[in-house]
This record gives structure tokens, C-alpha cells and sequence, in this order.
């Protein structure tokens, strides 16, 4: 859960270009498997940030 509104407002602007990047595959005539490969990689971007190590804040 964000801890204040500049975290919220990154996590939704990160959110965003999710979608615009997946639209901008539909609209250059991308197939549904151009669009699954296009999920694929954004999905793979996700789990790289999820599963990084966060900093140690003293």
C-alpha cells in the first residue's frame, strides 16, 4: 500500500504506461498474439521490479 500520494500517483502513472504501451501494439495492427506477447513482456517487467531487493533506509 503507498505510503503517501507521491507513491500512489508514481504507481498509477507506472500503471498507465502499461495500458498506452498495450494500445500503442493494438493500434499498429498487432494480432491477439502480438498483444499476448506484448503482456508477456510487461508482465516480466512487473516481476523484475517486484522481486527486487528494496533499499535499506537507516
Amino acid at each position: 500500500m503507498p505510503a503517501n500520494e507521491k507513491e500512489l500517483n508514481v504507481n498509477l502513472l507506472e500503471r498507465l504506461d502499461i495500458v498506452e504501451r498495450i494500445e500503442s501494439v493494438i493500434e499498429e495492427g498487432g494480432d491477439i498474439e502480438a498483444v499476448k506477447k506484448q503482456l508477456e513482456f510487461e508482465k516480466k517487467l512487473i516481476k523484475r521490479k517486484l522481486y527486487q531487493e528494496m533499499p535499506v533506509s537507516n
